[in-house]
């Protein structure tokens, strides 16, 4: 059994690195150009709330979705790790993934006066990876603690969401996009990581049950 420690660990970086906030801010200053730094901030607070509120959801609900299609946890557990791996591998290329956005929702999303509900918390930020991600670390809660402390990671990482779109909302020339771009990558790495290790997880389960 996972001790609480690794689990927090691994709940809080998977999280954080699959939401990727970092990875946002380009998408963030381009969608809101035409907004006040006031504007900003309020998008941000508002997409942060909206983050939580799918991804707790999605921890309160996600187990029972599985149940009621008939889907194995070995197979989502492989299913979920590809689609991680997927979107690992665009970070290490520093580049957003498809699964988070699109060009044409990128395009709308400059064409909007608020953007904060869609496209930037669902999909940029609570999209299939990060909900892939909570229902997968739900399978691996295996204590009353365990869940417990998904449901604070989930917390902790809506809050640094904001914090940072907060920071970028008022001081968006302080930003290094060569930075931006390394950080990325190693969030990237980190991320296709623990994507094998759910995929490998996935494949000794599916063993152990046949």
């Amino acid at each position: 059994m996972i001790n609480a420690l690794d689990f927090t660990i691994l709940s809080i970086t998977s999280l954080f690195v699959i939401v990727d906030p970092i990875g946002l801010i380009p998408a963030f200053l381009a969608m809101t150009q035409k907004n006040t730094n006031q504007e900003r901030v309020r998008m941000a607070q508002l997409a942060s709330a909206i983050t939580f509120a799918v991804l707790l959801l999605s921890f309160l609900f996600g187990q029972r979705l599985l149940t009621a299609f008939g889907i194995t946890l070995p197979a989502f557990e492989i299913a979920g790790g590809i689609v991680l791996l997927l979107v690992a591998l665009d970070m290490l290329q520093a580049r957003r993934t498809a699964l988070k956005e699109t060009q044409e929702e990128k395009a709308e999303g400059i064409a909007k006066d608020d953007v904060a509900v869609t496209p930037m918390a669902v999909p940029m930020l609570a999209g299939p990876g990060a909900i892939t991600a909570v229902i997968l670390l739900t399978n691996r809660a295996e204590t009353a603690a365990h869940h417990m402390i998904l449901a604070g990671a989930i917390l902790l990482v809506s809050i640094l969401t904001l914090l940072i779109l907060w920071i970028v909302a008022v001081r968006s020339k302080m930003l290094s996009v060569i930075a931006l771009k390394i950080l990325s990558r190693l969030m990237g790495l980190v991320l296709a990581a623990i994507a094998v290790q759910f995929i490998l997880n996935g494949i000794l389960a599916a063993r152990l049950f046949n």
